[in-house]
């Protein structure tokens, strides 16, 4: 009886999952509520999309998201899983508009690293980006945590990026299908970056940006913020961010210092 009431619940909640589009508090709110669920749907969408899954009541549920703001209830993938579980991870924010110098910084130090570490990110535009093509030229795998429904691409240019992380690497979402932009949804993404990742890495960024919405999420979680150092002339907040007391690293192995 027990093992049918596991089962049960698992569904109900993939079902509010699907039903609220990943919305945690909709999604909360149901369970409180105890609201009815419509199990041939679930049977149905579980048969007729290629994505897979994993509940907060799975075993597989990562241990790093269990102590979280709000851990996802579901988390929607493709590819491969186990990577959400090494130990040596790295995760790189900046700015989408980002200056040559940031691209290049990404391109060097993650060119760098041991093929042990895994390159944590959101698959934005900018630095994200060049953070995973970055671990993908240099055959490290890669994690994109998406903001979005899991099988959207966001922004389209990234495309091919996207495909290729689905195909060598590991894509994931707490939003199901091609649920649309939303605002709120991104804070909410950084905050599994920050939680994905042992230390995370900042090439580039700009004051009031999504990326200064990751460290303080990292910061709440305990996790070492690294910057690199930039020019004065620079409009750019990476200075301003080791004098508050982040750690700057100019090379691959001052990385791996403090993640190893």
């Amino acid at each position: 009886m027990e093992e049918f009431n596991i089962k049960d619940a698992r569904k109900k909640i993939i079902y509010y999952a699907l039903k609220y589009k990943g919305d945690w508090d909709e999604i909360f709110n149901a369970i409180t509520r105890k609201e009815e669920y419509d199990e041939e749907f679930v049977n149905k969408e579980l048969k007729n999309n290629k994505w897979k899954l994993v509940t907060v009541l799975d075993k597989e549920y990562p241990q790093k998201l269990k102590n979280i703001m709000k851990p996802p209830f579901v988390l929607f993938y493709y590819g491969d899983f186990s990577l959400i579980n090494e130990e040596y991870s790295l995760g790189v924010v900046g700015s989408r508009n980002h200056l040559d110098y940031g691209s290049k910084v990404c391109e060097k130090l993650i060119g760098g690293l041991s093929k042990d570490i895994v390159i944590v990110s959101g698959l934005a535009k900018g630095i994200d980006a060049f953070a995973h093509q970055a671990a993908l030229d240099n055959d490290l795998k890669t994690i994109a945590v998406l903001g979005v429904g899991i099988d959207r691409c966001y922004p389209k240019e990234n495309f091919k990026l996207y495909m290729k992380i689905k195909k060598c690497g590991l894509l994931i979402s707490e939003y199901p299908y091609k649920e649309v932009v939303s605002v709120n949804n991104f804070p909410m993404r950084n905050r599994l970056i920050a939680a994905l990742s042992k230390s995370i890495l900042i090439p580039e960024c700009k004051g009031r940006s999504g990326t200064l919405i990751t460290v303080r999420f990292a910061l709440e979680q305990g996790k070492d913020i690294l910057v690199v150092p930039c020019s004065i002339l620079e409009p750019l907040y990476n200075n301003q961010l080791i004098l508050e007391g982040a750690i700057p690293v100019i090379c691959s192995k001052d990385i791996e210092e403090q993640i190893k």
